[in-house]
């Protein structure tokens, strides 16, 4: 293969290339250790103790062990490696993973208009692609099936937000089960300690790890992967020293015929037991939800060569011991422990349940972040802590929130069996979520063939549907916490879905017509003043009612009128050069106009840095490059100058924000539930949460507020 000149005349051979590229992937597989993998990591401190706390003994034979650690591997194989690593990572939006990346593939391809202000112009966006035109039979089915049936669209909206309020409640138990694992094997030195210590400890570890949060992970990422990689030699090298010195067998449980030989032992137990094991999966969907901040190639080296063995080696060597220690089953990991390494073993494992922890909720900010953008979360606080990092967010509100759930968590259950229950369904309910919606990108955007996707959701979803009914059984057993969590999260976000959706219908049902505005000016006194007037408003086409209810009330307004719009598009980001949307209201002599300002799911939009210039610049380039007559052109050119001018002179009388402050309300009409919704839910939560002035970081000497009541 020839070399490009520019590569020739920098010196650089296409094998240094590739060996930079390599050192890259290697760099980025090291430094995703600590920022994906630490919860997947310190599942070994509790799955065999959770998976033997029910009624499932053990007998000499040691065929349960055998059993479970054959389950532990399988699992461990079949839905982390083959599933997450060879299929779901492929199905990136644009190098973003997780649940919203999969939703907004579909929106794409499927033509889901879940966002109510789409426009046309949006699927020009260079990060819009929906590949080849062509359709199978399967794909267009399933794209009819949406159309013809509105409701489905609503449907798979809330499964959406099912799997994303389950998500949340992980990151609720994740820090909670894996500190107080952690912590708990000081016990073992200390026999004497009363359990309140142990909860006291893990309850400071914990308002530890939330009051940092606020300095962000950049600060003290740089030890996450040391301590990672530290965590995950140290276990696997137990690991193979227990292997050895205790039961070398143990290597026949990787046969599959162990799993059918406990579960014909076991009978129910076994399967009820089950919901323990699946907790040695626990953050593999975390793999794929942090897909955009390394590479799938990265992710997949440091799973397929490092954390996979090191994690199989680990539950091999516990299981060993356990074999020749049944009376030590709810202590294993540590008392597997050799003990002249105990102690280090100890801190390593202390400061990877921090990491661990660090990771779900830095993933939790990005899912907030995502909901807000899509109309389904109230506005929240977001701090950027990085001005390197992209991505890298802080929200107070979310942060303490969680904190505040995690210590009702450890104080009131106190647990780690109980919480391994709730963690179970957690975990597979998101799994669950994720095989489904991967039904659908392969039908509809990877267009394969329906065998390839009926053998994918009935293998994958069989294996998820056996450990979620396990998991399902212990709802009495501390299961009940995920549900209440994601059931309340749910009704937070499809009630301010529903509300600011209705209030979109409200504005766009009351458009008023620019022309009947100005036709009115001579009669009702309406004058132009100096400066440039900025409208906000959800509108893409028109005028929102809250500039005719101002000029009603005060009949005067800019000279420059601009009508902008800041929106969401159902992409991970758009470029700076294609944020702005420019285009006329009105004739020329109106002087007015309306910015579309578009922001991609993933994209956190920071605070509006000299938005002024850089809008008053956008207009600029529009009027320049504004199509005329060409047997005018002398003519255009000089009108361009003057309007420019014009433009350039009221952004120096000064810049006016015109905003609504609007009030829902429901009709007199609506039911009772609709009322409640509405008038008391929805209406807390716009008063509560941050305002769109604040959002938009509006100066408060150039605010105009208009007050308005929506009836929805």
């Amino acid at each position: 293969m020839n070399q490009s000149p520019s590569l020739i005349e920098q010196g650089i051979s296409q094998q240094h290339l590739k060996t930079v590229s390599c050192a890259n992937v290697l760099t980025l597989a090291y430094q995703s250790l600590g920022v994906i993998y630490g919860d997947l990591s310190t599942s070994p401190l509790y799955v065999y103790k959770t998976t033997f706390s029910g009624k499932l003994s053990l007998h000499e034979n040691d065929e349960e062990i055998f059993g479970v650690f054959s389950f532990i591997f399988w699992t461990f194989t079949l839905i982390a490696l083959f599933k997450y690593v060879f299929i779901v990572l492929s199905a990136d939006d644009n190098g973003e993973g997780g649940t919203f990346a999969l939703y907004s593939l579909l929106c794409r391809y499927a033509k889901l208009r879940i966002l109510p202000n789409h426009q046309e112009m949006d699927e020009k966006l260079s990060t819009y692609a929906t590949g080849s035109p062509g359709e199978t039979r399967q794909s267009a089915a399933v794209k009819s099936f949406f159309e013809k049936h509105p409701k489905s669209q609503k449907c798979l909206l809330l499964f959406v937000l099912l799997g994303t309020c389950m998500a949340i409640g992980d990151s609720v138990l994740t820090p909670t089960i894996s500190v107080l694992s952690a912590v708990s094997g000081v016990k073992l030195k200390i026999p004497n300690l009363h359990e309140n210590y142990v909860v006291i400890i893990a309850c400071i570890i914990l308002v530890a790890i939330f009051s940092v949060q606020r300095y962000g992970t950049h600060r003290v990422a740089f030890i996450f992967a040391p301590i990672s990689t530290a965590w995950l030699l140290s276990i696997s090298s137990i690991g193979v020293y227990n292997t050895i010195k205790w039961n070398p067998r143990i290597v026949s449980a990787l046969s599959p015929v162990y799993m059918y030989k406990f579960l014909r032992s076991t009978g129910v137990e076994g399967w009820v037991s089950l919901g323990g094991v699946v907790l040695s999966i626990t953050g593999v969907e975390t793999m794929f939800a942090d897909l955009g901040h390394f590479s799938s190639l990265s992710i997949k080296v440091a799973f397929s060569f490092f954390v996979y063995p090191c994690l199989i080696l680990a539950y091999m060597g516990e299981a060993a011991f356990l074999s020749k220690h049944h009376e030590d089953i709810q202590q294993s990991f540590y008392k597997a422990i050799p003990e002249p390494v105990f102690w280090p073993v100890f801190i390593v494992a202390t400061f990877a349940a921090v990491v661990g922890s660090q990771a779900v909720i830095s993933a939790t900010f990005s899912i907030i972040s995502q909901c807000c953008a899509l109309d389904c979360f109230p506005r929240v606080k977001i701090i950027h802590t990085s001005s390197k990092i992209h991505g890298q967010i802080y929200i107070p509100e979310v942060n303490w929130m969680l904190m505040c759930l995690c210590l009702a968590v450890t104080i009131g259950l106190r647990d780690t069996n109980m919480m391994g229950h709730a963690y179970g369904l957690a975990v597979t309910s998101v799994m669950l979520v994720t095989t489904c919606l991967m039904t659908l990108v392969m039908t509809i955007v990877w267009k394969q063939r329906i065998i390839t996707v009926l053998a994918f959701v009935v293998f994958f979803g069989s294996i998820e549907l056996l450990y979620f009914s396990s998991c399902v059984y212990k709802v009495p057993e501390g299961g009940w916490i995920p549900i209440l969590l994601s059931l309340t999260f749910m009704a937070v976000m499809y009630i301010w879905n529903y509300g600011t959706t209705k209030k979109h219908e409200f504005d766009v049902e009351n458009k008023v017509s620019m022309d009947r505005i100005v036709s009115l000016g001579p009669s009702i006194g309406m004058v132009r003043v100096p400066g440039i007037g900025l409208v906000y408003s959800n509108l893409v086409t028109g005028v929102p009612a809250v500039f005719g209810h101002f000029v009603t009330n005060l009949p005067a307004f800019h000279k420059i009128l601009v009508f902008v719009c800041v929106k969401s598009v159902q992409v991970p980001y758009v470029g700076e050069e294609e944020r702005f949307v420019i285009s006329r209201v009105g004739p020329k002599e109106y002087g007015m106009f309306r910015s579309v300002v578009r922001y991609g799911y993933r994209d956190v939009p920071r605070e509006m840095y000299d938005f002024e210039s850089r809008l008053v610049s956008a207009i600029v380039e529009f009027v320049e490059t504004e199509p005329g007559l060409e047997e005018e052109e002398m003519s255009n050119v000089r009108r361009k100058k003057e309007e420019c001018m014009e433009i350039m002179e009221a952004k120096e009388a000064g810049v006016a924000y015109i905003l609504g402050h609007s009030y829902a309300k429901a009709k007199q009409s609506s039911s009772v539930l609709k009322k409640l919704a509405v008038n008391v839910v929805f209406a807390f939560m716009s008063t509560n949460c941050r305002g769109t002035d604040v959002v938009l970081n509006v100066p408060h000497t150039s605010l105009l507020e208009v007050g308005m009541v929506y009836y929805v």
